[in-house]
């Protein structure tokens, strides 16, 4: 797409031409109205300096610039111009959306219905730095957690909720996701930062930070952070994604999320708990919701190495992390301070065996540190098993270094 060129009325009516002429003959697969770009500048000569907030910088010409609808071609945003996203925005299949390092994008604080999604075959580059992460953060004046929906990615990897090549569809937006194809690749996220997210349509459909909709291993994830958010900070819907040196911090529900067969690797996380929270970590081997449609039926089961949880405190009767309906997974490496409980197994011997897991070592804590806790394990599992066969306590452990690899790009 062309920069817009604003310096003449003719290439105003020009410009507008084309718009109208692109959204007349096309529409949006997935019911969403083609992408609506929309200039808002009050003075189109003006440089835009850089602010307060770390907006986008440069010495020409820039632009206000709306997002909504569906993205059907290529587009590279321009870090000259001011994006706010002011509906739903969907990178539809075969198109890829590059954002540059350093840029802001806000969000109208809207709630729910304002969000940014990358469809099955879809694709979003965004490679920010350390020194110039990319943030998506809100419009209001004084930004609160709720205030827009979120990043939502949606791939072609297995997830555990449908049969076969069937598709299953997500909690925002209804866009289909899942298959077969395990490296599904939806672009990279590198120093990305999603604040002020979580907004949502009602108890059954909810934004998160970054959600993962079945999203394959070809894609690269690495350098994220929810700040503030109201529901889950990162939350996995199936899928093979491996994820590096994530950061949550003050998310009201729970931190990392997984459900629908997961099976990738999260290496190096970090999670602080605010005022109001949840989990740390909440993890299901399926979506109970929906069942265990899978064939032959598997669970979630990740790797997370290297994950530090710090709560607040022990006298404050929550839990750091609970593993329920089946799921499995192999913990190496973790760091749980300031919790009532650290682990908390709920499950059965019939479709919710996550006590059958720890029986056979699908389920196990390889090496773990506990401080101000006063619960190590709590097994409602109805089967037997002791702490010992469930967790190794090292008192090397260290979690992660969060200090060296979040310095300069996260919030606190």
């Amino acid at each position: 797409m062309n920069k817009l060129n604003l310096k003449t009325m003719k290439n105003k009516f020009l410009f507008a031409l084309t718009i109208a002429a692109a959204l007349f003959t096309s529409c949006g697969e997935d019911g969403t109205s083609d992408i609506v770009i929309t200039d808002n500048s009050v003075t189109n000569n003006t440089t835009n300096n850089n602010n307060s907030t770390g907006g986008n910088t440069g010495g020409t010409t820039s632009q206000n610039i709306d997002l909504n609808g569906t993205i059907s071609t290529d587009l590279t945003l321009d870090n000259n111009n001011s994006y706010t996203i002011t509906g739903p925005t969907v990178v539809a299949d075969g198109a890829t959306l590059t954002i540059p390092a350093g840029m802001v994008i806000k969000a109208a604080a809207t709630g729910a219905d304002v969000y940014l999604a990358i469809a099955q075959g879809g694709k979003i580059m965004a490679e920010g730095t350390s020194s110039q992460p990319i943030v998506f953060t809100s419009a209001a004046t004084t930004p609160n957690s709720g205030d827009w929906g979120g990043l939502i990615l949606l791939g072609k990897a297995p997830v555990n909720s449908v049969t076969g090549n069937a598709t299953a569809t997500s909690e925002i937006g209804n866009l289909p996701y899942g298959g077969t194809v395990a490296d599904d690749n939806s672009g990279t996220l590198r120093y990305v930062r999603v604040e002020y997210s979580g907004g949502k349509a009602s108890g059954q459909s909810e934004n998160n930070g970054f959600s993962f909709y079945g999203v394959g291993n070809g894609t690269t994830v690495e350098y994220i952070q929810m700040f503030e958010g109201n529901d889950d900070g990162v939350e996995f819907f199936g899928g093979t994604v491996n994820v590096s040196n994530v950061s949550v911090v003050n998310a009201q529900d729970d931190s990392i999320d997984w459900t629908e067969g997961y099976s990738g690797t999260i290496t190096d996380a970090y999670v602080k708990h605010g005022t109001s929270h949840d989990k740390g970590i909440e993890a299901d081997g399926y979506n109970t919701d929906v069942g265990n449609n899978s064939n032959p039926i598997y669970f979630s089961k990740p790797t997370v190495n290297n994950l530090t949880i710090i709560g607040l405190g022990s006298g404050t009767g929550n839990e750091a992390i609970r593993l329920r309906a089946g799921t499995q997974g192999i913990f190496n490496n973790v760091w749980i301070e300031g919790f009532a409980e650290a682990f908390d197994l709920d499950g059965d011997q019939g479709d919710n065996p996550t006590g059958a897991g720890v029986l056979s070592g699908d389920l196990v804590v390889n090496s773990v540190i506990f401080a101000d806790v006063n619960v190590n394990m709590k097994n409602d599992t109805g089967e037997t098993f002791t702490e010992a066969d469930f967790l190794t306590i090292d008192n090397n452990a260290t979690g992660t270094d969060y200090a060296t690899w979040g310095a300069g790009w996260t919030r606190q």
